[in-house]
This record gives C-alpha cells, sequence and structure tokens, in this order.
C-alpha cells in the first residue's frame, strides 16, 4: 500500500495533477479494515493537507462514523479521485476512469474489505451504476466493479446544504455494523 501511495502522490496520469497541491491517496486501517468509505475527491482542506475528509465534511464523517458505533482508525477512507478537480467541480468521466483504473481497484484488492460504502452520487454511480441517491441510499448492491458489498449514501458535504439529510446518513451509517454481521454469515447478497 505504501508503494501505490507514493505513485499515487506522484501521478500525473490526468490533467488533475495540473492544479493540486497534494495528491490524497486515502487514509485508516490497511490491515483488514472491515469497511472503507469512498468519497467523490479531495476538497480544499485536504488538498492542502494530502489526506482524506479533514474539512468540515471529514468532522461530521468522524461524528458519524462514532455514532455508527464504528472507529475512523478502524476504517480506510478514500476517494475516486485522487486529486481535487478545479473549483471542486465534479470529476470528469475520463479522469474518474483513469484515477479508480490505476489506483481505487488496486487499493480494494490490497485492502479487502467487507463492505464499500460509497458518499455521494459519483462513488455510489462508479460501483452501482445507480444514479438516483434519493432511492438507493442505505441499500446494499453487489459491486459492478469488484465482487464486493457496496451500500451508497449522502456524502456529508451534502448536509451542509440540506440539513435533513443528516438524519438519513446517520441511519445509513448505523446500518453498517449489522450488515457486516450479515455478510459474514452470508445472510445477505
Amino acid at each position: 500500500m505504501k508503494k501505490l501511495d507514493g505513485q499515487i502522490r506522484k501521478c500525473k496520469l490526468c490533467r488533475l495533477w495540473e492544479s493540486r497541491t497534494h495528491a490524497v491517496p486515502g487514509e485508516g486501517n490497511i490491515k483488514d479494515p472491515e469497511v472503507v468509505f469512498v468519497g467523490e475527491g479531495p476538497g480544499k482542506n485536504e488538498d492542502l493537507q494530502g489526506r482524506p475528509f479533514v474539512g468540515s465534511g471529514g468532522k461530521l464523517l468522524d461524528e458519524l462514523i462514532s455514532n455508527a458505533g464504528l472507529q475512523r482508525e478502524k476504517v480506510y477512507i478514500t476517494n475516486i479521485v485522487k486529486c481535487r478537480p478545479p473549483k471542486n467541480r465534479k470529476p470528469k468521466p475520463d479522469e474518474v476512469d483513469t484515477c479508480t483504473s490505476n489506483y481505487l481497484l488496486l487499493q480494494l484488492g490490497l485492502l479487502h474489505p467487507k463492505l464499500v460504502c460509497a458518499l455521494g452520487a459519483t462513488a455510489m454511480e462508479y460501483f452501482t451504476g445507480e444514479t438516483k441517491m434519493g432511492e438507493n441510499h442505505g441499500k446494499v448492491f453487489r459491486g459492478e466493479k469488484m465482487d464486493i458489498p457496496v451500500m451508497p449514501t449522502y456524502h456529508p458535504a451534502s448536509i451542509f446544504h440540506k440539513r435533513a439529510l443528516k438524519d438519513v446518513l446517520q441511519n445509513d451509517l448505523k446500518k453498517i455494523p449489522e450488515l457486516l454481521k450479515s455478510l459474514e454469515s452470508k445472510k445477505i447478497l
């Protein structure tokens, strides 16, 4: 994983490197994390620090993870793209393809999580092919890219625009411990 992180930090495979301060590989438990949280891409604070989810959305994610009975140190957190898109725009399809095929799928292969929690529409669409978060959040899908169950939910930053989503996101994350038990006993999917 350290070698892959080094490659990500030096990456120039797509145009996103041109405006980044730091690439953001991801962080957390690299020894069999049960859950990998995958967001869209680094924001301003993440780009400046080279770490995922360290801004206000990250603080909220930490709170939600804790409230769900999980610990940030025991999960792994990363993004679909590893460099901040200019002006925080949505990553373009070729940027997503480049970053996921060269890095994200390798990360997941090394980590072997029991569950991927896709944070936000970009991550949900990448993993499941679905485009409607309102209909699909909190459900478990067999990932299209890898044979890992995926549960999409809202991105923590979406709560800053629509406060009512906080309870929805919290309820989705609270499902994770029970999902993990079910996955261990092969009761779902």
